[in-house]
């Protein structure tokens, strides 16, 4: 990649969607329809360029843009594609500055792709990172708002397929702006596109995940080359990756429910191979959280949890995970900037209500990778 960026093509779209989904760690949207959503508005036209953190000047805005809901939702009830475009539009006339670019949320599933659209569709480059690394279920969940410094929450709006349109204009801090926003988007369906206040060029140097975008295309090419080559996929994502096989297992039993604008819930695993005997179980907010092997937590948030089709595989988001699906979960370690106490406050498994297990964050399993 130059110093300048590139220019997203028609065929780079399958790789990040798959990559995508490899990071979101079961979150983020359905990765397909976020990636026929950005194809149709290349043909039409739309260039997506992406750009490295260190391409805008200093006096840029920043938008971080992205999906909110439940997956579930986004893959039952389409959404009509303009919604992050409108929320970003909105604040801007509401604080009055002029986003220079777009970031993404996080970089997990259909939610790599929103700022994608959004930036098409407003003629803005977007940057290559994230504020997540990976996908969470919750708004303050993000590196720009753990490490904001106390900047003010708002204002932040909200856009649905039906045209409505809600801006935040201010909120006491980011949880209660996801509170509030959430409530609101489950008024919308459960499903709705959301855009934060302009960030400046500071603080998304310092606190974004840096070039995830150009990581999940990476990722998801080498899943593509090793179908092509019919070599065993999970070997070479794990490889590529430097992440660990931790579990591969028969579904034996899912369940999910729809709560306060998050789908919960748990998948049970009965192990095969050299784990034939065992029992995984993944605990479910969107999100895959935490990874129990007979009874042992082995994996936890910030890491991610990442399951994949044994045969093909193709990563799985937690919507499509159903009885029968041979799987092989794959552990990653999270980026450093999650993992500082400040980061685990708000995303270690404490905050998802484990109070008893403790983050033990896993190492890469190649020194290049780290």
């Amino acid at each position: 990649m130059s110093t300048k960026g590139y220019t997203l093509t028609e065929r780079d779209l399958v790789p990040l969607s798959i990559g995508a989904a490899f990071l979101g760690t079961g979150g983020g949207g359905n990765p397909y329809l976020g990636m026929l959503r950005t194809r149709e508005v290349i043909r039409n036209g739309g260039v997506a360029r992406i750009v490295p953190l260190d391409a805008l000047p200093d006096d840029a805005w920043v938008g971080a843009v992205g999906g909110i809901g439940a997956p579930v939702i986004g893959f039952e009830k389409l959404a009509e594609g303009g919604e992050c475009y409108r929320a970003m539009r909105a604040v801007e006339s509401a604080t009055g500055k002029t986003m220079s670019a777009l970031i993404p949320v996080e970089i997990g599933g259909a939610n790599a792709m929103a700022p994608i659209i959004a930036a098409m569709m407003a003629g803005l480059p977007v940057v290559d990172g994230d504020g997540m690394g990976r996908a969470f279920p919750e708004g303050q969940m993000t590196t720009f708002s753990i490490y904001s410094d106390g900047r003010r929450d708002g204002p932040s709006a909200l856009a649905d397929d039906k045209g409505n349109v809600v801006v935040l204009q201010h909120a006491i801090n980011a949880v209660w702006s996801e509170r509030i926003m959430r409530t609101v988007t489950v008024a919308m369906g459960a499903g709705a596109g959301a855009a934060g206040a302009p960030m400046s060029m500071e603080l998304v140097r310092r606190a974004a995940i840096p070039n995830t975008i150009t990581q999940a295309i990476e990722i998801g090419q080498t899943v593509v080359d090793a179908r092509t080559k019919r070599q065993n996929v999970v070997e070479r994502v794990v490889e590529a990756t430097g992440g660990t096989l931790f579990f591969a297992g028969k579904v034996t039993d899912i369940r999910r429910e729809l709560t306060g604008g998050f789908s919960r819930g748990e998948a049970v695993i009965a192990g095969i191979d050299q784990w034939a005997g065992a029992e995984g179980r993944i605990a479910i907010q969107n999100e895959n959280l935490v990874l129990w092997i007979d009874g042992k937590p082995v994996i936890t948030v910030p890491d991610l949890i990442i399951n994949v089709e044994l045969d093909t595989g193709e990563p799985l988001t937690t919507e499509v995970l159903r009885y029968g699906q041979r799987i092989a979960v794959i552990g990653l370690p999270a980026h450093d900037l999650l993992k500082t106490p400040e980061a685990l406050k708000v995303v270690g498994p404490k905050a998802f209500g484990y109070p008893e297990l403790t983050f033990s964050p896993l190492a890469f399993k190649r020194a290049a990778a780290a």
